[in-house]
């Protein structure tokens, strides 16, 4: 196999923040788990990561009790990562557990669409890896700018899209995904 499905972040933790919005979250699942049924069911590997926190949010804390998949999302796993920074593929086992599968190629999912999943993206881009960004299969909430205007998730996915497509990754739909699997590298 040469593509594995990342599920970035996907927690109870975001349930137990400030920022917490559910206005996009049945759409999301929807999205989501179909992507991960679509990627089992043509025998990629389901890549669950959690992030934990070590001295900050405390929803994201170890002991919370939050660090367990999101209520309604599919629960599938292969290999489970832990990581303290945005990224997966830093101070992780990743990529060593990715080379060791001969896994070149990552369909990139989860929670938030600008800051872990991006950010992993990135990363992954930068080390050799081929990725799919998937954005309907990521979730994010509104931010204030410092200068007051608040960004809606549409203004925050398409620009993300903006500046991950064509450099990063290619930004796919779920559709799009299942249409071409299995994928290689």
């Amino acid at each position: 196999m040469s593509a594995a499905l990342l599920v970035i972040d996907v927690q109870e933790s975001f349930r137990h923040t400030t920022y917490w919005q559910a206005d996009d979250l049945d759409a999301y699942l929807r999205q989501q788990n179909k992507l991960i049924a679509g990627c089992r069911e043509a025998g990629l590997p389901i890549v669950r990561v959690f992030h934990v926190d070590i001295d900050g949010n405390p929803a994201f804390a170890r002991d919370s009790g939050h660090i367990t998949p999101l209520a309604g999302s599919d629960t599938q796993a292969d290999h489970t990562v832990i990581k303290h920074v945005h990224s997966a593929m830093i101070g992780t086992n990743l990529d060593a557990w990715l080379k060791a599968q001969g896994i070149h190629h990552l369909i990139i999912s989860g929670i938030r669409t600008e800051q872990c999943c991006e950010t992993t993206t990135r990363n992954a881009a930068d080390m050799g890896y081929t990725v799919d960004y998937v954005t309907e299969a990521t979730m994010t909430f509104p931010m204030r700018h410092a200068h007051g205007r608040i960004y809606s998730p549409t203004e925050i996915k398409e620009r993300t899209e903006l500046v991950l497509a064509g450099r990063f990754a290619t930004v796919r739909s779920v559709d799009d995904v299942l249409s071409q699997l299995p994928l290689t590298a």
